[in-house]
């Protein structure tokens, strides 16, 4: 290994030029003294200190060093230092001015090359050690600057992979936090209307006899005690980084809690008219019951906010072949704009998102007979 070293070296310096490492000289000086290639003098020495001191910068000003070190190259031909740079160019600049940067390296060796190659055409003394120090020069140029280009390659996709990373963390943040919205809107806003209506037939009703004030009181206690219930669930399901902590999902509501939810509507003062027919619903997905039953819920709640009094129409039709039909309508009463509870429409917008979750559509709006709420979704979700 000792030859081959001293063989390459020599080889090269026998041309003037010099590959010096970046850090240490002394001890390499000592190896190259025990291999008797001591041909660098102090001024070649003091040259290499320098250039090797430059590369300090060579991160902060890359192309500015290496240019540096290519022209003093020509007073000092010393190629490591500027291999070193070329290197830098090739890692933390553009393309182009990495072209600019390896020609401008290359043009001595391409220079040294083509003038040996005149010298043989014009039947002169030709030397193969001289053009082989020609076309190492630009083997060593163009190795630099390749596996520069691969470093840059590998660190683009790296930071690729992060943004990628980062992009998808904040679209399921984004996703989480419309989840939540959605599961808070739903699960609170159907409570909350029914505490208004039945605080609102109390502050209406001063003179009613004892035992409906007493039962109106018990049912408004007993909707805010759900109220509170569910908003500790859905609060300690998203506590729980995991499904496990909780203990399981906690039930959600399908089809066969709809009848409950129009009887808690009617004891609030809705006249609900409903007709449910589906065939075939023990096989209905979990995904799509909970959706019929989330559009239901907020169809009766907007009806009892701007409608109060109204009656609502109710029809939940299909089967595994058709799919199933969700359609609510209520007439819009001629005070709608006196009578209406303000509210901001995220309900409809979050049953819209739902909808397409689950892989259906929902329209809404004012049409002939009233306002009308469709909804389609698939059997198997």
């Amino acid at each position: 290994m000792a030859v081959l070293v001293a063989a390459f070296t020599t080889g090269i310096a026998g041309e003037g030029i010099v590959l010096l490492p970046q850090f240490d000289f002394w001890p390499l000086n000592a190896v190259f003294v025990s291999l008797g290639l001591t041909w660098l003098s102090p001024h070649e020495w003091t040259g290499a200190v320098i250039f090797c001191g430059v590369l300090w910068w060579r991160r902060r000003w890359p192309t500015a060093v290496a240019i540096s070190l290519l022209l003093a190259g020509l007073l000092y031909p010393l190629l490591l230092p500027s291999l070193i740079a070329v290197f830098t160019v090739a890692v933390h600049r553009p393309t182009r001015t990495t072209a600019w940067v390896a020609g401008l390296a290359l043009a001595p060796f391409l220079l040294h090359c083509a003038y040996l190659v005149s010298m043989w055409l014009s039947y002169s003394a030709f030397t193969a050690e001289k053009m082989l120090v020609g076309l190492l020069g630009v083997a060593l140029v163009a190795a630099a600057v390749g596996w520069g280009l691969f470093v840059r390659a590998m660190h683009e996709r790296v930071d690729r992979a992060e943004t990628e990373a980062a992009r998808r963390t904040e679209e399921a943040q984004r996703a989480a936090r419309e989840e939540i919205a959605r599961e808070m809107h739903d699960v609170l806003g159907h409570r909350l209307s029914l505490l208004s209506l039945h605080a609102g037939a109390l502050e209406f009703s001063p003179g009613a006899p004892e035992a409906e004030i007493a039962h109106t009181a018990a049912v408004i206690r007993e909707s805010a005690h759900r109220a509170l219930q569910e908003l500790r669930t859905v609060i300690g399901v998203l506590r729980a980084p995991t499904v496990e902590e909780t203990g399981g999902t906690r039930p959600q509501a399908d089809l066969g809690d709809l009848e409950r939810l129009f009887a808690e509507s009617r004891e609030a003062g809705t006249d609900i008219r409903a007709r449910l027919d589906v065939t075939a619903s023990e096989q209905l997905a979990a995904l799509t019951g909970r959706t019929v039953h989330r559009i239901v819920q907020e169809g009766l709640t907007n009806a009892r906010k701007h409608a109060p009094g109204a009656e609502v129409r109710v029809e939940v039709t299909g089967g595994p072949s058709e799919g199933l039909s969700v359609e609510l309508s209520n007439p819009v009463p001629s005070d709608a704009s006196r009578t209406a509870v303000p509210g901001g429409g995220l309900g409809l917008i979050g049953l819209s998102e739902r909808a397409e979750l689950a892989g259906g559509r929902l329209t809404y709006g004012r049409g002939e007979g009233g306002y009308h709420l469709r909804a389609w979704l698939p059997w198997a979700a």
